[in-house]
């Protein structure tokens, strides 16, 4: 019997030393610089990616040392990708859409129009083979990218004025990146790409006539609502999706299967604590906004959602004609798209259609 006990116990004891964090002097951590394409202390999005970088740290008890950069501290909030592609700085974490540039099919790994939710984006990348095409896009410039952050859909946006006709779009100075960018481009729309922290300023003064950002609770704190009152519920152009944290493929490959793991825990970890907070406090925001600051909620009528859904037709032909991996890229997420909508207008959405109209809640 004392035998029993005596192996039993050392079989558990061998099992908690392959799990601990090993003991790591401060002299001999892993260094990791992150850069961020958000400022510091920003409301919703930049106070995960610190969170983030915290939690890696915590996770791995000091054996990796994490110093974090928000935008401007180490280099500019665009020049992020270069900065960890070229080994400068080790990770960042941004909105691949911000890549489009580099390769159209890096939008697909946020979010784009007429696309996923968060939800249906999530079964995409881990268990539908968008993790794979991800390592695809990204390992063609040096980069390893894993989820660490999602908004749900987004609102439509802040404008100046009334949207009730697609004609109303023409002319208008826009802030909205990636593909839904070039949607609003094909409707009129005058589309600029900015930092987070520079959309203010451009709308105050009149650069810009109308931005997206994320939604109620992160866009409270921007105060576009000075320049803009008409807020538009959900938009076309990000419906769901993710944010990512790219890591030079080289550094991710030196690392063990330790610390690899360390950051994975981590990053699945603000993954689903960025999006669960969206969801808990975008209620409570939106009151906020419409009771505090006399905001005006529209939606976004049919012949406007049509047309923009014409032009997204041609803006994803256009994609997929850059090269064969994005045409791969679309393939499948477009596959993937209309086989998990499916369900979800069978269970989710019917669902949540039917428990509002019994309890009575609106929008």
């Amino acid at each position: 019997m004392e035998r029993r006990k005596f192996l039993t116990s050392a079989a558990l004891g061998a099992g908690a030393a392959a799990l601990a964090t090993p003991a790591v002097s401060a002299s001999h951590a892993k260094e990791m610089n992150i850069v961020s394409t958000w400022p510091r202390d920003f409301p919703g999005l930049g106070i995960s990616a610190q969170r983030l970088a915290a939690r890696i740290e915590e996770l791995s008890n000091g054996a990796i040392k994490v110093n974090y950069f928000a935008a401007g501290e180490r280099v500019g909030a665009f020049d992020s990708f270069d900065e960890v592609a070229s080994g400068n700085s080790q990770a960042y974490i941004a909105a691949d859409y911000y890549w489009v540039g580099k390769h159209p099919a890096f939008a697909y790994f946020t979010s784009v129009p007429f696309g996923m939710t968060t939800v249906e984006w999530n079964a995409w990348i881990k268990f539908g083979g968008g993790q794979a095409l991800w390592d695809e896009v990204s390992g063609g410039f040096g980069l390893k990218a894993l989820p660490c952050g999602a908004t749900g859909t987004q609102a439509g946006g802040w404008f100046n004025k009334e949207i009730e006709s697609p004609e109303d779009l023409k002319g208008l100075k826009m802030r909205i990146p990636g593909l839904g960018g070039n949607v609003m481009s094909k409707l009129g729309v005058s589309t600029v790409s900015l930092p987070g922290g520079q959309i203010y300023e451009n709308l105050v003064s009149g650069a810009i006539d109308a931005t997206e950002w994320v939604g109620p609770y992160n866009d409270y704190f921007m105060k576009f609502y000075e320049a803009a009152k008409f807020y538009y519920t959900g938009g076309m152009h990000e419906p769901g999706g993710g944010l990512a944290f790219g890591m030079n493929a080289e550094w991710w490959s030196s690392l063990s299967d330790w610390e690899r793991a360390i950051i994975e825990a981590a990053t699945n970890e603000e993954h689903a604590a960025q999006f669960e907070e969206t969801v808990a406090l975008n209620g409570e925001y939106l009151n906020k906004l419409v009771e505090e600051q006399g905001v005006q909620v529209r939606a976004f009528n049919d012949d406007v959602w049509d047309a923009m859904g014409e032009a997204a037709v041609e803006v994803f032909e256009e994609t997929r004609a850059h090269s064969a991996l994005a045409a791969k890229v679309d393939d499948d997420f477009q596959a993937k798209l209309r086989e998990y909508g499916a369900a979800m207008a069978a269970f989710e959405v019917t669902y949540v259609n039917q428990r509002n109209r019994v309890l009575g809640i609106t929008e």
